[in-house]
């Protein structure tokens, strides 16, 4: 049975590139959510006037991965105590979220970013929400990183926010 999940960590390359290493993740695509306006385009969200982040949207097979191992490499790609920042990216689109499909996901967010907390000096930021409708960016930022031959576009994050 094949699920998905919604998350923003920042620039949508590298996250889209960490979860397609996973087994059992069938499809990801990098788009928008979370903001106001109707099909917005890489250079609304840019403006920082349509208010949606960047995200990726994972869906995944729940007999080969399960919704917690997903949501560990999203606490792994970025550091949630930044507010609407990761490394040299600033902005409202760069935000911390996961955007839940249904209440056993909320549960299992809320309780993962309550152990995460733990590990961390400064608040968590992630904000988790309900899943939005999902705009799929374009194509040319899909799958931006293998296009290139990269794996990351920001070095490993230290744990010591």
């Amino acid at each position: 049975m094949t699920r998905t999940a919604t998350f923003g960590a920042g620039c949508f390359w590298g996250v889209e590139a960490a979860f397609r290493q996973l087994d059992g993740v069938t499809r990801t695509r990098v788009g928008y959510a979370g903001g106001h306006l109707e099909n917005p385009s890489y250079g609304d969200v840019c403006s920082h006037r349509s208010g949606h982040a960047e995200v990726v949207e994972v869906t995944y097979d729940v007999d080969e991965v399960t919704y917690n191992e997903l949501l560990g490499v999203f606490w792994r790609k970025h550091n949630p105590t930044h507010r609407n920042r990761q490394g040299w990216d600033i902005g409202d689109q760069y935000r911390s979220v996961v955007f839940v499909h249904d209440e056993e996901q909320r549960a299992a967010a809320e309780a993962s970013k309550a152990r995460e907390q733990a590990a961390y000096r400064k608040a968590i930021v992630t904000q988790i929400e309900p899943a939005p409708t999902f705009y799929e960016a374009e194509d040319y930022h899909q799958q931006y990183l293998e296009k290139r031959g990269r794996s990351s576009c920001t070095p490993v994050l230290a744990r010591t926010a």
